[in-house]
């Protein structure tokens, strides 16, 4: 009898073995299938992507909102402006009137608003300093430029005497 139940006892631990084995295979195989799965699912998900991650999608996606157009005349009319002095367009005028159209023609765009710290024009706590200074060292910054000022206030086909005669209005609204 000892060598039955000792049968036994082996045919159950075999059994046991082929069942802890079969569960280990099983538990694998599920743990396999969802990586699968899982992978299965993230790659489509990156089919998907690749759409929208080509280069023509990312450009349309990084296109300006708006455009701007100038039409083949305009180039024309911006370098005539800019190289045309301001003095050339009023020739009679002389004296304080000189002034005042070269100061709304060129100096107002920055001195009426005082952009980039340019004085404004008939603020007297502003200007009696640079008067003070005399008129040679305000002729001298508007002729050569000062700070972020340009030469002649950014037209160079003025007249020294057009300048001048802005500085002059420029100092007198100050006064």
């Amino acid at each position: 009898m000892s060598s039955n139940s000792d049968d036994q006892r082996i045919a159950g631990t075999i059994k046991n073995a082929v069942a802890v084995f079969a569960a280990s295979i099983g538990l694998v195989l599920i743990i396999f299938m969802l990586a699968q799965f899982a992978v299965g699912a993230y790659s489509g998900r990156a089919r998907q992507n690749d759409a929208a991650m080509s280069p023509s999608a990312i450009a349309e996606r990084l296109r300006p909102v708006g455009e701007v157009h100038v039409e083949a005349a305009a180039p024309a009319l911006v370098a005539t402006a800019a190289a045309a002095p301001v003095a050339s367009a009023a020739p009679a005028v002389a004296g304080a009137d000189q002034g005042k159209t070269t100061y709304e023609a060129v100096c107002v765009a920055c001195h009426a608003a005082g952009v980039a710290g340019a004085p404004k024009t008939g603020d007297k706590a502003v200007w009696l300093p640079r008067i003070a200074q005399g008129k040679d060292s305000l002729y001298a910054s508007a002729l050569k430029g000062k700070g972020v000022m340009p030469a002649k206030g950014g037209n160079p086909g003025l007249a020294d005497d057009a300048v001048k005669a802005a500085v002059d209005y420029l100092v007198s609204q100050a006064k």
